[in-house]
């Protein structure tokens, strides 16, 4: 079977990115999709994406991560089938979609792409570290330096320990900058090794940095290590609302496969 893909990346968050409305794709292969995001065997990728219909909104976002398996959301994912909408004139300058965790809107503007992001209403906070689910669950530590930290072994460590274990969770170590800066790096769970960038990720680090209180500003820049990103929203009481996650989604590449 020949497969038309194409491959986008959001911060150096990669994806290979799928039309799938006519629903071709074998999507319960977990070895096909886990081949296809291989960087040696296969495309390579951080993760898969297929752009499907939708009976509500503008398409459906289906994500597999690179071990094959369906995943929870996916920020820069998100922005980059944004994108790739856009590219098959599916939408315009603004769309609202399905995703594992409800529906999204976002515009795009040139290369750059504002994501919704479901709003946060629970915090857990501990002595030595921050847990929230942005769409995906974020493990998040601040830290005086993030250079020089083992990022695929200690979190791995923190991924499969308690209180997660197989179900795992993303582990994020950040570092501030300035008064509404932060450094971030990130241990995927599903890829199981750091990335260029994690969008959920960045968006747990803005919050959690807001609420406790290490920055007052609810606009937060994140500097990953494939670029920036720009996270906003708005703080009623205790609750985070119109969450956006923004920056940069480029086609990278398009071509033909055989599966």
């Amino acid at each position: 079977m020949k497969l038309q893909f194409y491959k986008y990346q959001g911060t150096g968050n990669d994806f290979i990115i799928i039309d799938n409305r006519s629903n071709h794709f074998p999507k319960n292969n977990i070895k096909i999709i886990r081949k296809l995001c291989d960087r040696r065997f296969g495309i390579g990728a951080d993760g898969l994406i297929l752009l499907e219909n939708s009976a509500e909104n503008d398409f459906t976002m289906m994500y597999y991560n690179a071990d094959g398996n369906e995943s929870t959301m996916c920020g820069n994912g998100g922005r980059c089938i944004v994108a790739f909408a856009k590219k098959l004139g599916i939408i315009d300058n603004e769309t609202t979609f399905d995703a594992v965790d409800g529906k999204h809107f976002a515009t795009i503007k040139g290369e750059i792409v504002s994501l919704q992001m479901a709003d946060i209403d629970k915090i857990d906070i501990y002595e030595n570290h921050t847990f929230l689910n942005t769409g995906s669950p974020h493990h998040i530590s601040f830290n005086s330096s993030i250079d020089n930290i083992d990022i695929k072994n200690l979190g791995a460590k923190i991924r499969y320990g308690a209180p997660y274990f197989k179900e795992g969770t993303n582990v994020n170590f950040v570092e501030q900058v300035s008064k509404n800066s932060f450094k971030i790096r990130t241990y995927e769970r599903g890829v199981e090794n750091e990335t260029l960038a994690c969008g959920t990720g960045a968006t747990a680090a803005a919050i959690a940095a807001n609420k406790l209180n290490k920055t007052t500003s609810n606009i937060v820049n994140i500097e990953v290590l494939g670029g920036n990103l720009e996270v906003s929203f708005k703080k009623v009481g205790n609750h985070y609302q119109n969450v956006f996650l923004k920056g940069p989604a480029q086609l990278v590449f398009n071509g033909n496969i055989t599966i």
